[in-house]
């Protein structure tokens, strides 16, 4: 295990660890979706990590997907997250903010009203989303004209902004799991034509010029991106996912980021195959491999070369000192999962540390 203990160096930061806490949507934001107290507590807990990237946040108003999840885009969520990040930063730790828009995984009822909006107009199927009035099927889309992209860009350079007067040590672009940004990096939710649909250089124009956005304010050397070339969740699915993920990792290497974050699998096993191997072959920063990783298996991966860093979610989730388990090879907490999306401290910073 001295591998998950040995230093790395990500762009303008080093962690101490390779124990990175993977972004993880809880749903204990307030009803304007500011940051609360809890869970600055909550982050703080974890501290020890590798590395926190926080979970899915709002870039700009109006595109909520879980109705009690962060925003970024107001004075009053700068200001709630400020407290997260004074926190993690006072226990020893570094963090990082993922910056999202919801894309046709939104619903009117979490947004007064307003229809989502998409690369195509293509329903999300299969699935409901919690609403204030109950789970609701999702609804058809409006599709994006060109002419409101350059919006959605400004929105995630805005969200950059906010995340450094929030004291972030850098952002996560969220490129993954069916939201916005993945919507048009997909052939099965990309129907479109133009400039922004068609080839591989189309469909992933918009996520380039969102990391240039960011890279411009907060430095490429503090932007990773997370990418799910194979996840089917929000009814996701492309034609070519190993080819995709191929040429995103060789095109990647143009803007110098901190890391590439990949989940490696799909949560419902509708697609599978090998996405790591040939982004490690072609990607030539720092790669953080996600899904399903045992801290031994983790290990493996790095001494072998395959990733340089593993991000664990459920399981740091329910267990707030997770670096010093693993050092221990004590037995871990059990995460609950009735508890992942309810408000309060249940299930939430109520986890146990280790027995001294």
């Amino acid at each position: 295990m001295t591998t998950l203990f040995s230093p790395l160096k990500f762009g303008a930061l080093t962690a101490p660890n390779r124990i990175f806490m993977a972004p993880l949507t809880r749903c204990r934001a307030d009803a304007e979706h500011v940051p609360t107290a809890l869970m600055s507590e909550y982050y703080a807990q974890r501290a020890t990590a590798g590395l926190i990237i926080a979970e899915a946040t709002m870039a700009m108003e109006n595109h909520s997907a879980f109705w009690m999840e962060p925003g970024i885009h107001s004075p009053a969520q700068v200001t709630g997250w400020r407290r997260t990040t004074d926190a993690v930063h006072a226990a020893g730790g570094r963090i990082f903010l993922q910056i999202w828009h919801g894309g046709r995984a939104c619903h009117p009822l979490l947004n007064g009203g307003a229809q989502p909006v998409a690369p195509s107009a293509i329903a999300i199927t299969g699935d409901e989303v919690l609403t204030p009035q109950g789970k609701q099927p999702y609804v058809i889309p409006r599709e994006l004209s060109d002419d409101e992209l350059p919006g959605i860009v400004a929105g995630f350079r805005k969200a950059a902004e906010n995340a450094r007067a929030a004291g972030f040590d850098g952002v996560e672009v969220h490129g993954a799991n069916g939201y916005l940004l993945d919507e048009f990096l997909r052939d099965g939710a990309n129907k479109r034509s133009g400039p922004y649909g068609g080839s591989l250089e189309n469909r992933a124009r918009l996520l380039f010029e969102v990391i240039a956005a960011v890279s411009d304010v907060c430095g490429a050397d503090r932007v990773g991106l997370r990418l799910s070339p194979l996840n089917s969740y929000n009814s996701m699915i492309d034609s070519n996912p190993i080819g995709l993920a191929t040429w995103l990792a060789e095109r990647l290497n143009d803007f110098d980021l901190a890391y590439l974050h990949v989940m490696r699998a799909d949560f419902f096993r509708q697609q599978s195959g090998d996405v790591l191997t040939p982004v490690r072959a072609n990607y030539k920063g720092t790669l953080i491999g996600n899904m399903g990783y045992t801290a031994s298996e983790a290990a493996q991966a790095i001494d072998e070369g395959k990733l340089d860093a593993v991000s664990f979610g459920t399981s740091f989730l329910a267990n707030p000192d997770l670096p010093a388990r693993i050092k221990a090879s004590a037995a871990l907490n059990k995460p609950n999962p009735a508890t992942f999306y309810t408000p309060g401290p249940e299930g939430y910073t109520d986890y146990p540390a280790m027995a001294a």
